[in-house]
C-alpha cells in the first residue's frame, strides 16, 4: 500500500493505492472528520451488486448515519436528471454542510457524485473510491461534472476530493473491455512522462495477464504524472491541458457514436493515434507510429474511426469542445515522449489532416 499526496493551490489530500486500502476508510473518517454529520454513498447498479454491501457495512462501523443512492450503470447517468434526483435525495435525507459524499465506482460515478458534492449547499466534502482502471485518471484532480446532449463534460466544476482510496482488489472483477479502456489513460500518462515509462508499457502484451503488483505499480506511476501536472495547474490555465492528449478527437468520436457504444478508452486510443500521426507531420519527427499502432491493435484497441462517422461531423464536435477557442481547435501533440505542445488548427486545416489520416489507415 502506497500513499501519494496531491497538492494544489486550493487543497492537499492523499491518494492511497494498494490491496485492501479500503479498510483504512473508517479510521480516516474518525481521525479527519470529527464533526461529520452524515454520509451519502453514491454508486452504480453494477458496482452496487459487487461491492455496495461491503462498503456500506464498513461505513456502518463508524458512528455516522449512512444512506445510499444507486444510479444505473453507464455514461447516460451523467445527466441533468440524475444530478437533480441525487440532490433531491440528499435534501430528503437532510444532509447538511458537514455531511460527506462518497463516490464508489468508475469515472461516471466519480464525476457525477463529485459534481453533486461541489454544488450541494455550495460545496461539501467527498471521497473518491474508484473501482475501475480508467478511474485512476478521473478520480484524481477534482474535475467533476455531467454531460450535455451537445457535448461531454460541458457542465461541471473543479472540486477536489478530500481523499482517494484506490483499492486494487476491485480491478480483479473488471471485464477485459474495462481494463483496456483504463489502460488507454495509462498510456496517455506514459507519453506525457517520457520514454522510460512508455517502454515499460510497450513491453506489456496482454493487459489481463498483468499481476497485481505490476498493475498497482503502473497505476501509481500514472497517478504520479497527473499529480505533478495538477499540482502546477489546478484549473487548466496551462499545462493541465496536456492531459487532454487524445481526448479532443476521442470525445468527438464518443459523442457521435452515442455514449456507451464505444468505451471512453477506445475512443481516446483512436484520438491518440491521430494525434501521434499529426505530430509526426507537424513536427517532422518519428514517434514510431507504425509500432504504436500495431501495439494498440494487439491489445484490442480500435485503430481507425468507424466508417459511419463523417469527418465534418467530428470536426463540428471538436470546434464545440470546451478546449477549443475562437473557432480554433486545440490539439495536444507530442514532439517526443515527455515533450508536449499544444497546436491550434482551423476547422479547414484539421479537416484536411483528418481526412488524409483516415484515407491512409484504409490502405
Amino acid at each position: 500500500m502506497r500513499t501519494l499526496e496531491i497538492k494544489t493551490t486550493s487543497s492537499k489530500y492523499p491518494v492511497i493505492v494498494g490491496p485492501n486500502c479500503l479498510q483504512t476508510l473508517p479510521d480516516f473518517l474518525k481521525n479527519r472528520m470529527n464533526q461529520l454529520s452524515k454520509i451519502l454513498l453514491i454508486t452504480d447498479s453494477t458496482v452496487n451488486q459487487l461491492y455496495g454491501d461491503k462498503v456500506l457495512h464498513l461505513l456502518m462501523d463508524t458512528p455516522y448515519p449512512v444512506s445510499k443512492f444507486v444510479v444505473e450503470s453507464g455514461e447516460q447517468s451523467k445527466s441533468f436528471q440524475q444530478f437533480i434526483d441525487i440532490q433531491t435525495y440528499a435534501l430528503q435525507e437532510k444532509l447538511d454542510r458537514k455531511s460527506l459524499i462518497i463516490a464508489l465506482g468508475g469515472g461516471v460515478v466519480g464525476d457525477l457524485a463529485g459534481f453533486v458534492a461541489a454544488t450541494f449547499m455550495r460545496g461539501i466534502p467527498y471521497i473518491q473510491i474508484p473501482t475501475t482502471l480508467l478511474a485512476h485518471d478521473s478520480a484524481v484532480g477534482g474535475k467533476v461534472g455531467i454531460n450535455h446532449p451537445l457535448g461531454k463534460n460541458m457542465i461541471g466544476a473543479f472540486h477536489q476530493p478530500i481523499a482517494v482510496l484506490y483499492d486494487t482488489l476491485f480491478i480483479k472483477s473488471l471485464p477485459s473491455l474495462e481494463l483496456r479502456s483504463g489502460f488507454a489513460e495509462v498510456v496517455k500518462h506514459a507519453f506525457l512522462k517520457g520514454e522510460s515509462f512508455l517502454q515499460e508499457l510497450i513491453s506489456i502484451e496482454d493487459i489481463e495477464m498483468l499481476d497485481e503488483s505490476h498493475l498497482a505499480e503502473i497505476i501509481y506511476k500514472g497517478i504520479e504524472v497527473k499529480a505533478e501536472i495538477v499540482g502546477q495547474d489546478e484549473k487548466e490555465a496551462g499545462i493541465r491541458a496536456y492531459l487532454n492528449l487524445g481526448h479532443t478527437l476521442g470525445h468527438a468520436v464518443e459523442a457521435e457514436m452515442g455514449y456507451g457504444k464505444l468505451s471512453h478508452g477506445d475512443c481516446v486510443a483512436v484520438g491518440m493515434l491521430f494525434a501521434f500521426s499529426l505530430s509526426e507531420k507537424v513536427f517532422k519527427v518519428d514517434l514510431n507510429y507504425v509500432k504504436i499502432k500495431s501495439w494498440f491493435k494487439s491489445l484490442g484497441f480500435p485503430v481507425v474511426i468507424p466508417d459511419n462517422l463523417l469527418t465534418e461531423d467530428l470536426i463540428s464536435r471538436m470546434i464545440s469542445d470546451k478546449k477549443s477557442t475562437s473557432g480554433q481547435i486545440n490539439m495536444v501533440l507530442i514532439e517526443k515522449p515527455g515533450s508536449v505542445k499544444i497546436e491550434q488548427f482551423t476547422a479547414s486545416e484539421l479537416t484536411n489532416f483528418l481526412e488524409s489520416w483516415r484515407e491512409e489507415e484504409l490502405v
